[in-house]
Parts: C-alpha cells; sequence; structure tokens
C-alpha cells in the first residue's frame, strides 16, 4: 500500500517576474505526491511539479511557504 506524502503550499504563477507580473496569480492548497521530496532539493522539485500541472515553465513558479503535513 502506498500512502500518500502531503505538503501544504503558497505559491504565485505567472510569467518572466513572477512577483511583479500584471499576470500574477496565487495559490495555496494541499499536495499529495507518492514519495517525499529529497532533501536540498525540495523547493526545485516542488516547483517543478507545480509547473508540470499548471502547464507552465518551473521559472513562472515562485514558492512563498511549504510544509510538510503530518
Amino acid at each position: 500500500m502506498i500512502v500518500a506524502t502531503k505538503y501544504y503550499t503558497h505559491f504565485l504563477t505567472g510569467g518572466d517576474a513572477v512577483a511583479e507580473s500584471p499576470s500574477t496569480h496565487e495559490w495555496s492548497g494541499v499536495v499529495e505526491l507518492r514519495e517525499p521530496l529529497r532533501d536540498r532539493r525540495e523547493i526545485r522539485e516542488l516547483r517543478a511539479l507545480l509547473a508540470v500541472n499548471f502547464n507552465l515553465d518551473s521559472e513562472d513558479i515562485r514558492i512563498l511557504h511549504w510544509a510538510r503535513l503530518h
């Protein structure tokens, strides 16, 4: 049985200079992963995952806050 690892995420999506783009959107919620994020690569992996789901480049994602839920 696979137990999902859950993370709370708060992030921005948009184009170049995400924080200053007029098309910036703010999101928050729980992301479920099959495996925990790897140490020291968490932000990069989370940005890549979110980018795929939003059909964006990972550079278009700015993580404001994230935390593993227990």
